[in-house]
């Protein structure tokens, strides 16, 4: 199956925007069947009734079933009649997430869903269901079309009567057939693309344990390794250890500036925790200009190697002590570039530890939570405890030679990931333009190719 561009493709207009002559355009409630779940209760009497998985809005993404967790509760026959669902139900957020859409594929037998899901079976002779999962997703997300049909009490909700007053276009059966394979593919290659991420990431996880304790040895020749026993478990009797704070050798406070121009101040970019990751993407184009002292900014400015540490954060999901190295060309892309002051700047002692190891120790002490250990809490924002840190974490020190060829392989590993989300990007662009020139009918699904 191709598709192609189609310029002499004849539109008309229609409340949803120009359309294709051949396409109609109906609402909602006339090609399909709504039903509502049942309501939750903390209280049931279980007499007669019987105990059942059940799915709630968290359950229900952009055209995928999340079942990572499962709950039940209590339904009657009557009920387990009329809520049971079937394979090719299409499932839609009444509350949470408005609108969000996916099909059920009959992954559970016997499952059920509660009331702020509604149920919908199509007219399989007029309307495709993928066809409406992947339009609900376009609607909402890229047309902003049912935002303005949410009752907005406490919590955004969707009424079933506005839900069946809601326009679709129905092109050809099989061209809804089509458009939804054509999305379907892309989805699925985001997905295998997903799950090689996390496969890496787990690797990289085993990888870190593996080097930090044996060195570059193969998994099954670690038995001829001579370890040691030290305050941070085994390492190979040639290593030493040493404190953090022994091979910094120099670590310096950001400043953020001003934002508008001052006498006596240079404009230069200045990174923030918040811009690490940004520019592991690329996003250079987001770390924000601002105006530094010139007096500060030779001090200020960032060379190759230097490592950043992040000294505050936000919530949960925003720990502190971060770490990010400068290369070649953040310089090259942001010159000047300096740091902002919830930023730590660290320079290594090179004789001792080599930069890219430290960087990948850090890591390795991030992910296993140690940083953590040394965040402080106030008026709700996270503060990293830098000094207390460096000071009582101690860092495993092969001989330099050995330091590079671990960072070597741990780099590898980090490229593989970048170039794995690169490729995620790339998809995730393609499917939002197939998307909308799908659902337009700007390009048309070549059949039976």
């Amino acid at each position: 199956m191709g598709f192609e561009f189609f310029e002499e493709r004849e539109f008309k207009e229609t409340e949803l925007g120009p359309l294709p002559v051949d396409w109609q355009v109906v609402r909602l409630g006339e090609v399909v069947e709504i039903r509502q779940g049942k309501q939750l209760s903390s209280k049931e009497d279980i007499e007669g009734k019987v105990k059942m998985p059940f799915l709630r809005t968290s359950n229900v993404l952009w055209n995928k079933i999340d079942l990572k967790s499962i709950s039940f509760m209590y339904f009657t026959q009557e009920e387990m009649d009329k809520l049971r669902l079937k394979s090719g139900d299409v499932l839609i957020c009444e509350g949470g997430a408005v609108g969000r859409t996916a099909v059920w594929e009959g992954q559970i037998e016997n499952c059920f869903y509660q009331n702020h899901l509604y149920r919908v079976r199509v007219d399989e002779s007029r309307l495709f269901n993928y066809f409406l999962s992947f339009f609900m997703q376009y609607a909402i997300v890229h047309k902003n079309l049912l935002v303005s049909d949410a009752n907005r009490t406490t919590i955004p909700n969707l009424s079933s009567a506005r839900l069946r007053l809601f326009p679709i276009p129905l092109p050809p059966l099989e061209e809804q057939k089509a458009i939804a394979e054509v999305l379907r593919r892309v989805q699925v290659a985001i997905e295998k693309t997903e799950e090689v991420i996390r496969a890496t990431k787990g690797l990289k996880k085993s990888m870190m344990k593996h080097l930090f304790t044996y060195g570059n040895v193969p998994i099954d020749k670690v038995d001829r390794v001579k370890l040691k026993e030290t305050e941070i478990g085994l390492i190979p009797e040639h290593w030493q250890v040493v404190r953090l704070g022994e091979v910094v050798e120099e670590a310096t406070n950001g400043d953020w500036g001003n934002d508008k121009f001052t006498d006596g101040f240079s404009q230069c970019h200045v990174i923030r925790g918040t811009d690490f990751t940004k520019m592991d993407r690329g996003l250079y184009n987001e770390v924000p200009k601002r105006y530094i002292k010139t007096s500060k900014l030779s001090s200020l400015a960032l060379k190759p190697n230097d490592l950043l540490i992040e000294l505050s954060g936000g919530g949960p999901d925003q720990p502190t002590g971060r770490i990010f190295i400068v290369r070649d060309h953040i310089i090259e892309r942001l010159n000047p570039v300096c740091f902002s002051n919830f930023v730590k700047r660290i320079r290594v002692n090179m004789e001792l530890t080599h930069p890219e190891f430290f960087y990948r120790y850090w890591q390795y002490l991030y992910i296993q939570g140690r940083t953590r250990l040394y965040e402080r809490r106030t008026t709700g924002i996270r503060n990293f405890k830098f000094l207390d840190f460096i000071n009582s974490e101690n860092i495993s020190l092969p001989p330099l030679k050995e330091q590079k060829e671990i960072a070597r392989i741990l780099q590898a590993v980090d490229e593989k990931i970048q170039k794995e989300q690169e490729r995620k990007k790339a998809l995730e662009n393609l499917f939002k333009s197939l998307l909308h020139n799908l659902m337009s009918g700007k390009i048309r699904i070549k059949m039976g190719e």
